[in-house]
């Protein structure tokens, strides 16, 4: 194959003149990485609100939740990127749509990724939560509710605690998938890894040299969080459950 291999281009300064091809994937290694915790903070918080209310005796509250996790389940990522880029604005008041609109540019675009990847993913952690919840014994619920618990206290103190190490190796996939989602972002122009290694082929020519570079800087991000969550598990594994010993 006639191509000219030049792996000394990460060193060349930049076509901006602001260091060096390597420092423009560092920086969008950077975004990657703060998007992707960000958003998983969101992703967390809201599905595990969202998971609990699936199992919850009340039927309303119960529907509620599975609608939100319909929707945000079956239209495409991609799709709900360009709602809360685009039409989002144009949807909220006057008000608290003009300051939305007049954000810094890189600010809107990190602030409706942040918020469309996250609610997205609740909509996965939703059900790993719900999944984990129903796999305990019932009498589990029955005892704390005995014990004079409230039913908020019974799954805070009871069905939650163990539901979390239960599910923790489906969650470590979750985590793993949104720093490889976090990738649409450079549809709207945030200038994320992969966006960056767009440009530098723009600039330099060297295609395979970029999409390797950012190949292995996802690999590491990826082998970074195995370690870290298995870690984890290890800590929290339950023995006579899922992974216990």
């Amino acid at each position: 194959m006639a191509y000219n291999w030049n792996w000394e281009v990460f060193l060349q300064p930049s076509a901006t003149g602001e260091g060096t091809y390597l420092t423009w994937l560092l920086e969008g290694l950077k975004w990657t990485v703060t998007l992707s915790l960000s958003s998983w903070m969101i992703a967390l918080i809201v599905g595990s609100v969202i998971g609990v209310l699936r199992t919850v005796p009340n039927r309303w509250l119960s529907l509620i939740a599975a609608t939100y996790v319909e929707i945000f389940r079956n239209i495409p990522l991609l799709v709900q990127l360009f709602i809360w880029y685009f039409v989002m604005p144009e949807l909220l008041p006057t008000t608290m749509g003009d300051t939305l609109k007049q954000m810094n540019p890189l600010a809107q675009q990190f602030f409706s990724a942040m918020v469309c990847l996250g609610l997205f993913t609740a909509a996965r952690v939703a059900e790993q939560v719900r999944s984990g919840i129903n796999s305990l014994p019932r009498g589990q619920k029955n005892a704390g509710l005995a014990m004079g618990f409230t039913l908020a206290q019974v799954y805070r103190h009871v069905l939650l605690p163990m539901a979390y190490r239960i599910i923790m190796p489906p969650l470590t996939s979750e985590f793993l998938n949104i720093f490889k989602n976090s990738a649409v972002a450079t549809t709207i122009g945030l200038i994320e890894l992969s966006r960056q290694a767009q440009q530098l082929v723009d600039f330099t020519a060297q295609p395979y040299e970029a999409f390797i570079a950012v190949t292995v800087l996802y690999v590491l991000i990826n082998v970074i969080v195995m370690f870290l969550m298995r870690h984890v598990e290890q800590k929290v594994r339950v023995p006579g459950y899922v992974g216990g010993k």
